[in-house]
């Protein structure tokens, strides 16, 4: 076994993500609250940003998930060769990338993309943010080292459930042979006790634990009803 993927098993990794417009946009802030996780116990982080990367990986010891956004709609998780290679470049362990079956900006395959970061970086593995279990087979096939429910619910194949779309994940484990990173809408302790007991490899937590904005958020509507 790889031993970055055994160092995720059973384990935490924390997504540490600012957006624009928002204070906490800047290198050093998820530099620190990088730091702050593995203080808790996160076994990696997942971050975004060339620059975050890079100070990231200069703050922590712990594996590094990274990706780089560009857009915010279709495929823009990583999503052509050359972003894959630039994250690569900040030393992550794990590049991840958009995992779907859609059509690619650069016109290359997930599968021809997954190959020439490989050939270029042999030791780094990759990561595919599906949507459903149909990307994840696909994903498997195109050679990704692991596979992420991170699009489920917003690549437009299912529908956005308040919580983790518990039917989809099922699906991606059961038919997974490789790693399976339980990704998104993740909110509670119990929402990732619940991912490790369906069989997931990891699970990924963000907004619940690095986000503050939307945790105030949920505890002002809570005081507001009340």
């Amino acid at each position: 076994m790889n031993a970055i993927l055994d160092s995720l098993r059973g384990q935490l990794v924390v997504s540490c993500q600012a957006y624009p417009g928002e204070p906490m946009l800047d290198p050093r802030t998820m530099s620190q609250v990088a730091q702050a996780a593995v203080t808790g116990g996160a076994a990696a982080i997942r971050a975004k940003g060339l620059d975050d990367l890079r100070a990231i990986r200069a703050a922590v010891d712990v594996p590094i998930i990274g990706l780089v956004k560009e857009g915010a709609t279709g495929v823009y998780i990583t999503p052509t060769l050359e972003s894959c290679i630039a994250v690569a470049e900040t030393g992550c362990e794990i590049v991840a990338l958009d995992g779907t079956r859609r059509d690619r900006p650069d016109g290359l395959t997930l599968a021809e993309t997954v190959a020439c970061l490989k050939e270029r970086f042999p030791e780094v593995l990759v990561m595919a943010d599906c949507g459903s279990a149909g990307d994840a087979a696909a994903a498997q096939e195109a050679g990704a080292d692991i596979i992420g429910t991170t699009l489920v619910g917003y690549s437009g194949e299912r529908p956005k459930t308040d919580g983790p779309d518990w039917e989809a994940i099922d699906e991606i484990i059961a038919l997974a042979d490789r790693p399976v990173l339980v990704e998104g809408r993740v909110h509670s302790p119990a929402d990732a006790a619940e991912s490790i007991r369906r069989g997931a490899w990891g699970v990924v937590v963000g907004t619940a634990i690095t986000h503050p904005a939307t945790i105030t958020s949920w505890f002002a509507k809570a005081v507001a009803e009340a």
